[in-house]
């Protein structure tokens, strides 16, 4: 290890100095800040993954450089392990502890990852990196470039692509191209492909095919012209903030986080009554639908919206196939309350609840047979096991099965085309919506009366260290700092239907605050009452 360590050692300290002491921790979507913190992170992060990348058998490892829907002068770093899953979490501390150690410890850090973790150096790694269209991703992508090369490890540079791309690429080179070819032109291929397949005839009852685009002037804006161009005229998308090239505006008063967390149309996008809209974030993982009505009062379906869409949908096409499967949906504590129960009492969907975090949902999903989890925020995907494919393989071409079961196999094939499985996919998805609602010749206004959302308010509040909120049963119950808890529960006492929680970001030294209740200015007030518990927490701990 002496020869690389200098080697990795030498190019750090001359390259890529640490030039801060601010420590800097892997969270729920890899490390993320200012960019100008993150030159030294990125750059020991390719020389992590080419590690990661060894120490599971030399499968390709992915990298991608992106801080989805934080503002543009954010930046951040994940890292992608070979099945397009997050990375593992016991290399989450190895990721954190790397890029906090002083230059001159570098070496010795290195040594212990190798030596604990068995490594041999003496093969080769392989390394998929990929960016988003920030001013700052550039630098930051040559940085792990270097990093990578500092390991001799094989790299393919994408350059600008969305994130779930880049999680389809790594899963598609370590199945040997069974998922797929490990392109961009495959990628959009293959779900294209699907989605006209599924389709017939464009317009179907209430259904039109036409949507307003918001691309949050990220590279969502740049691969669904692609996505444009393949269906042609099957789904006509009229694309908005999609000015990648201008300095200033990712983000910037639009894109999924924005219109979920403001509750209100983005920048960028004319409003047309009751025409069906889509926001998607900065890296294109996150899909929300709104309109505005005829009185211009404004309608958001979020990720329960979505969930409780494809779920009751899949349900159905999985029932008429005859196969026995055990299907699931996973949600988490910002779920809806009247989504789960819709859920769990109408469509009869068993429900999980775990801790926010789409690697959270995602394990969880992977253990049903189809398991369908989406967050409010609108990260989400399906996953569908190997054995459900098998069946499906086997039961497509079986003699004894019935036209309407072949039927709905081969529409439940198609669907599993349609869908990316590795991780949330915003084009994907909508995709998919566009599907369904096409299916059951809905517009948005119907989807929408399946089931009335209680109100709610999303806050947040800044903190100088968010790891003092500590939290239990799936994020649902604060446990530090002592009382808090208890003062929550004291207000959310006077609200009909009221429930609050409170939890840490896992990418931003802030606190969220959620609230419901029976109205609109009810969910206000109590977020506000929690948002001054949290505030006066803050006040304590910044002193």
């Amino acid at each position: 290890m002496t020869t690389v360590q200098n080697c990795v050692s030498a190019i750090a300290a001359k390259n890529h100095p640490k030039k801060h002491s601010k420590t800097i921790q892997y969270g729920t979507a890899g490390f993320r800040t200012v960019a100008t913190d993150l030159d030294h992170v990125v750059f020991r992060m390719g020389v992590l993954s080419v590690l990661r990348s060894l120490k599971c058998n030399c499968q390709t490892i992915g990298l991608m450089i992106t801080a989805s829907h934080n503002k543009e002068e954010d930046n951040g770093v994940k890292i992608v392990d070979p099945m397009g899953e997050m990375l593992e979490q016991s290399w989450e501390e190895l990721a954190t502890e790397l890029a906090n150690v002083d230059d001159d410890k570098l070496d010795t850090v290195l040594s212990d990852i190798v030596e604990k973790q068995k490594i041999d150096l003496s093969k080769t790694g392989s390394v998929f990196v990929g960016q988003d269209t920030r001013p700052s991703s550039d630098s930051l992508a040559r940085a792990a470039l270097t990093g990578i090369a500092a390991l001799s490890g094989i790299v393919k540079d994408y350059g600008i692509v969305t994130t779930p791309m880049l999680h389809y690429f790594v899963t598609c080179q370590n199945t040997n191209e069974a998922y797929g070819k490990a392109t961009a032109d495959s990628y959009i291929k293959k779900i294209s492909s699907a989605f006209l397949k599924l389709r017939g005839t464009h317009e179907k009852g209430k259904y039109k095919p036409e949507i307003h685009f918001d691309g949050a002037n990220g590279v969502g804006s740049v691969i669904v012209k692609d996505f444009a161009q393949a269906i042609g005229d099957a789904l006509k998308i009229n694309i908005n903030n999609d000015r990648i090239d201008e300095v200033g505006v990712l983000n910037k008063d639009c894109g999924a986080e924005y219109v979920k967390t403001q509750q209100k149309p983005p920048k960028g996008v004319a409003v047309v009554a009751n025409a069906r809209c889509v926001s998607v974030d900065g890296d294109a993982d996150r899909v929300v639908y709104y309109y505005v009505d005829a009185d211009n009062k404004f309608h958001l379906l979020d990720g329960d919206r979505i969930a409780t869409l494809v779920a009751g949908y899949i349900m159905e096409v999985v029932k008429k196939t005859g196969l026995e499967v055990n299907l699931g949906l996973v949600q988490t504590a910002y779920a809806n309350g009247s989504s789960t129960a819709y859920i769990s009492e109408k469509l009869n969907v068993p429900v999980a609840c775990v801790s926010t975090g789409v690697k959270n949902l995602h394990r969880k999903a992977v253990e049903f047979d189809i398991g369908i989890y989406f967050e409010a925020n609108g990260h989400g995907t399906i996953t569908f096991s190997d054995k459900v494919k098998d069946k499906l393989d086997r039961e497509l071409t079986n003699p004894s099965s019935s036209k309407s079961q072949l039927s709905a196999m081969k529409e439940l094939a198609l669907l599993i085309n349609l869908i990316n499985e590795t991780v949330g996919d915003a084009l994907s998805d909508m995709l998919l919506v566009e599907t369904v609602l096409h299916a059951r010749g809905w517009d948005i206004q119907e989807w929408e009366n399946t089931y009335a959302d209680l109100p709610n308010r999303l806050l947040k509040v800044i903190v100088k260290d968010r790891n003092v909120v500590e939290t239990t049963d799936a994020n649902r119950k604060c446990t530090s700092p002592a009382g808090v808890q208890d003062a929550i529960d004291e207000v959310v006492k006077k609200f009909k239907n009221g429930r609050s929680f409170i939890r840490a970001s896992g990418t931003e030294d802030v606190v969220r605050v959620y609230a419901e209740a029976d109205t609109q200015e009810n969910a206000d007030q109590l977020a506000n009452l929690v948002k001054k518990i949290v505030e006066d927490m803050a006040g304590g701990i910044n002193q």
